[in-house]
């Protein structure tokens, strides 16, 4: 599997430490990550993206920096994971996008790449996502890309999706 992946408008690749504080833009905004975990300092930002790219290197799939294609502007982070600050839940699903670029179907673009890389390249039977219940535009992404919602997780208050394999 390439260490780059490119769509119609986005190019999905492993995070450089560097990129940290242009993903702290949004990763440490709590107003953008309301629905979700936010990361209060660089620092925790630095050491949750070293973590998934160690996992990267152990697993072969970690969440990607996505960028415009267009612009090369970092615009997200996400992908697949088996999350190691949660761990047990098997291979999810996750995207954190900067609120500028809310509402023009990024999300959309990544799930689909993710979703064709646990097919087509790590043969997952089964990919996991959670979205809090508020978070209607999460949900309504997660049945669209084909998850079937299988019950509210109390302990987190998220929803929890699943997906089969497909092809």
């Amino acid at each position: 599997m390439s260490n780059v992946i490119e769509t119609e408008r986005l190019i999905l690749s492993a995070p450089k430490l560097s990129e940290v504080p242009v993903l702290f833009e949004f990763l440490g905004d709590n107003l953008a990550m309301h629905h979700t975990h936010w990361d209060s300092s660089i620092a925790e930002c630095r050491r949750r993206i070293a973590v998934h790219e160690r996992k990267r290197r152990h697993d072969g799939f970690a969440p990607w920096t996505v960028r415009d294609r267009q612009t090369k502007r970092v615009i997200g982070w996400g992908g697949l994971y088996d999350d190691p600050f949660d761990p047990g839940w098997g291979i999810e699903l996750a995207y954190y996008f900067h609120p500028s670029v809310w509402g023009n179907g990024y999300a959309t673009e990544l799930c689909k790449a993710a979703l064709d890389v646990a097919d087509q390249h790590l043969g997952a039977e089964k990919v996991s996502a959670f979205a809090h219940p508020e978070n209607l535009a999460s949900n309504a992404l997660l049945k669209k890309m084909g998850f079937e919602y299988q019950r509210f997780v109390v302990g987190m208050h998220r929803n929890l999706y699943s997906r089969q394999r497909r092809g």
